[in-house]
This record gives structure tokens, C-alpha cells and sequence, in this order.
């Protein structure tokens, strides 16, 4: 919760039940944000279909791939130095076959491929279903490309493969791409224009992932609130659509109350929320159903407006904090959580304590802080001067960060001496003998094990002490 990276889970290794009449080992491992992880389960899919079983044993693998993110210079660091690592296995075994699929694949296809020699396949986040024939390149010794984006692809027909999970919560993705052209952001150039999924087909994966066994879904998107259905295609075209599509289109409050009411037994979340986009009519239908947890990501980036000018973010201060008034209005109990970005080009002094006296009044609940770094591609890049020098930047971050820990505190403090239901999700990492899972609020709560309770169970844990990160409790 304290801790300055989000978009980072280190070299998570995806590896799912084998398939006994698959011959191949697939070694997939995925960086960034929660939309990777999702992709992961839906490549994992596509190989499957081609004799690939996942592994998480390196010297067994046919087909090394890597899910990249570029929203941050550490990740490319951290997948180069990986690439690395795998070549060297390369030269003892020829025949196994490297690829980067995802954000950065677009972004450096030609140094990876022609410059470095690093990869033989680099595949972009709307070209998954092109691995089969890709692959069959790589066969014949031959470099493979496919980083063309789409208008179109949602890959709705796709069953994602689970893996590496706990069997009790998964990712549902809804959205593709992003429309909104933040100044710091790679992800349009990288993702795409934005374009809803097919709302049977997100209702129909909620439904069978009920039949399987889970206990909660995270909704997905790059913007969440902006789902719009109206028969296919770009959100931006909607304009364009028969009168007939627009009055039967399905924004995504509609099909939020769809999915609470088809699948009333499991837990709903659903991320990430753009200020610019969520409105009340969401907040309505989270206060209506018990099985959509009340908690809100709503990235603000600066509390200051002009800061959020610079960074072509479509809200200001004031409209962000209607926003939350609106939230603590309609659904009293959310937690709020936010992402931060300190030190954007041009950021004075007086810019940055604006957006400390919005965190005091938000009183978020937890957050994700990183000093800003200029990606190559974006419009900041282009147009602005990064001219906040790193110790500025590092003494900010600092500010903002301990702010962070003391309101989190506050937070924890209030959720305590009280019951709480809990999704157990699996076991403490720093005591077997513990249970860890959430409260609706997205808090991580320990207790300690009882007979009789498993992964999966819903609980009463009733909390009486807690740490900035952390509730402890026991079952009530």
C-alpha cells in the first residue's frame, strides 16, 4: 500500500493445469498493470489450442514469452534485463523461441527484432490470434511481427485460461484501448482506439466463471465507466450509429446492474474509474446491490488544475471533488483509492502542495505515487520540457508518500471494531497459520485459521487492530 510502484508485479510466472495431449511448454511471464494479466490468460488460450501446456520451469520450455508494459522506464529495464537472461539459455538451445507481446512490443519492435537481436517474435495487444501463424515463422527461421492495432478486437469469443490464480477471484475484461490522449501516456499509442466488448459475452464468462467456482470478478478497462456497446466498434464512431443502436445501446452502469443481478452469488469489482468519465448513475447501482464491493480506483494524477492541463487530463480540482463529494453522497461507505504522478513538467512548488491538500480531503484510502518519467512517444515528450530535477522530484515523492501512510492509517483505524465479510483468498505470506483476504472496501485483512475454513469461503472477521497496510482480526 506504501509503496511507490503499481504497475510492476515482478516476473509473475502464469502457469495453468496441463493438457495431457499437449506436447509443448509454454514459459509465460507478465509485467504492469492488471489488463496484461488478463491478455496473458487469453494468449495462454490461443496456445493452448496449438499443443502448448504453460510451465513455470524455464529449462523445459519450447516458447518464452513476455507480457510487457511501457508505462514506466523501470519495467523496460526490468524486461531487458530478462531478455537477456533468456538468451543465454537461446545459445545452448536454438530451438527454443523468445517473444515480448504487449505494450512495449509495439513501442520497440525494431530495436527488439533487427537492433538487439533480443526476440524472434514481437506481437502487439490486438494481433494474439495472428501467434499461430507467427509462430509457424519462427519455424522456418524467420523474424515475426504483428503489431497492427484494431478498431474492432475484443477477443469476447476467446474463454481466457485462468492462471496462476487462487481458483476464487479473476479478471473480466470489458474494454479495450483508450481514447483519452493524457500527455504522459503511452497507452493510446500502444492499445489503441477504445472499443467495448459484446455485453452477452462479458455476461456469459461472469456466468461460467460462477459455474466454476469463483467467488469474485474484477471488471476491467483502461477506462472503465467509458463502456458504451452499441453494436461494435470505436466508442469514438458512436456518433455515427443508426438511431436505433443509439437507443439501444448499453452504457457501463447498465451493464454493471446486468451483471449484479445475473450473478447475485459472487463479489463484483471493477477497475480503473477516469474522473472524466464515471457519473452518478454508477454510483446508484453500486449502492443498490450488496455484491458489488464499495470501492472506487479514481486516478487523479495532481491536485492541481493546472497541472491536469498540462497533463490534458478532461477534469479539473473542482470537478474531481464534486466527484468524491457525489461518491461519500451515494455510496458512504467507499473507499477510494487514487494514482499520483509528482514532479510533471513544469510542476511548481505551490502546484504540488495543491495536491497534498486534496489528498487531506479526499482521505484516500491507499494509493499508487511514482515521480514522473518521460516515455518516448507521448505528447509530453514532444511538447514539454521535463525540468524538475530528480531530487525535487525524490523529495515530493517523499511528502506525498508519507501523507499516504498516515492517511491510510486513518483509514485502517476506522474499519476496526468492527465485522467485516472477508473472501478468504488464500494464506498469509508471513504465517501459514493465518487466512488473508478483503473486505468490500479492498482492505487486506489477516486472521488466523479456524477448522473448517477454506480458499473460498465467505467469513465474518471481526477486526480489532490494524497496521497502515494491514487489518488483523479473528472470525467472528
Amino acid at each position: 500500500m506504501e509503496k511507490e510502484i503499481l504497475e510492476e508485479r515482478q516476473g509473475e510466472i502464469l502457469v495453468q493445469e496441463s493438457v495431457s495431449k499437449n506436447t509443448k511448454k509454454l514459459f509465460l511471464e507478465s509485467y504492469g498493470c492488471q489488463m496484461n494479466f488478463s491478455d496473458s490468460e487469453i494468449v495462454a488460450s490461443i496456445l493452448n489450442g496449438e499443443g502448448y501446456n504453460t510451465t513455470t520451469e524455464l529449462e523445459e520450455a519450447d516458447l518464452i514469452l513476455l507480457n510487457t508494459c511501457s508505462i514506466r522506464e523501470k519495467a523496460e529495464q526490468t524486461v531487458r534485463k530478462r531478455l537477456s537472461q533468456f538468451n543465454a539459455i537461446k545459445r545452448k538451445r536454438p530451438n527454443l523461441v523468445i517473444g515480448v507481446l504487449g505494450c512495449m512490443a509495439e513501442r520497440l519492435k525494431t530495436k527488439f527484432l533487427e537492433e538487439e537481436h533480443l526476440v524472434d517474435l514481437v506481437v502487439g495487444p490486438d494481433a494474439y490470434r495472428d501467434l499461430p501463424n507467427l509462430l509457424k515463422n519462427t519455424d522456418d527461421g524467420r523474424n515475426a511481427i504483428n503489431v497492427i492495432l484494431s478498431k474492432e478486437e475484443t477477443y469476447a469469443d476467446i474463454s481466457p485460461i485462468r492462471l496462476g490464480g487462487n481458483g476464487v477471484t479473476a479478471f473480466v475484461s470489458i474494454t479495450r484501448g483508450c481514447d483519452n490522449m493524457c500527455t504522459f501516456c503511452v497507452v493510446p499509442f500502444t492499445r489503441g482506439r477504445e472499443r467495448s466488448r459484446d455485453p452477452h459475452s462479458i455476461l456469459n464468462e461472469c456466468k461460467e466463471l460462477v459455474s466454476n467456482g469463483y467467488k469474485e470478478i474484477t471488471l476491467l478497462g483502461q477506462n472503465i465507466d467509458s463502456y458504451l456497446w452499441y453494436g461494435g466498434g470505436p466508442k469514438k464512431d458512436f456518433s455515427k450509429a443508426s438511431e436505433l443502436q443509439k437507443a439501444t445501446a448499453i452504457n457501463f452502469a447498465q451493464l454493471l446492474n446486468m451483471v449484479a443481478e445475473t450473478c447475485p452469488e459472487i463479489r463484483i469489482r471493477f477497475s480503473t474509474s477516469n474522473p472524466q468519465d464515471m457519473n452518478e448513475e454508477v454510483l446508484y447501482v453500486m449502492a443498490k446491490h450488496d455484491n458489488i464491493c464499495k470501492y472506487i480506483h479514481l486516478p487523479v494524477q495532481s491536485g492541481s488544475t493546472s497541472v491536469l492541463q498540462r497533463m490534458n487530463r478532461q477534469h479539473t480540482r473542482e470537478e474531481y471533488i464534486y466527484l468524491v463529494n457525489k461518491i461519500r453522497e451515494i455510496v458512504p461507505e467507499c473507499a477510494i483509492s487514487h494514482d499520483i504522478i509528482t514532479g510533471f513538467c513544469g510542476e511548481t512548488e505551490e502546484e504540488h502542495q495543491e495536491t497534498l491538500s486534496l489528498m487531506e480531503y479526499v482521505k484516500y484510502d491507499f494509493g499508487y505515487m511514482f515521480a514522473y518519467s518521460d516515455r518516448p512517444g507521448t505528447l509530453a515528450h514532444k511538447k514539454l520540457k521535463d525540468d524538475i530535477p530528480a531530487e525535487i522530484k525524490s523529495r515530493r515523492l517523499k511528502e506525498i508518500i508519507s501523507l499516504q501512510q498516515r492517511l491510510s492509517l486513518e483509514r485502517m483505524k476506522a474499519y476496526t471494531n468492527k465485522v467485516h465479510e472477508v473472501l478468504i483468498e488464500g494464506t498469509s505470506k508471513k504465517s501459514k497459520d493465518q487466512w488473508y483476504g478483503r473486505i468490500s472496501q479492498n482492505a487486506v485483512v489477516v486472521f488466523t485459521k479456524t477448522e473448517g475454513t477454506k480458499i473460498g469461503d465467505f467469513v465474518k472477521v471481526a477486526v480489532h487492530d490494524c497496521t497502515s497496510a494491514t487489518l488483523i482480526g479473528k472470525i467472528a
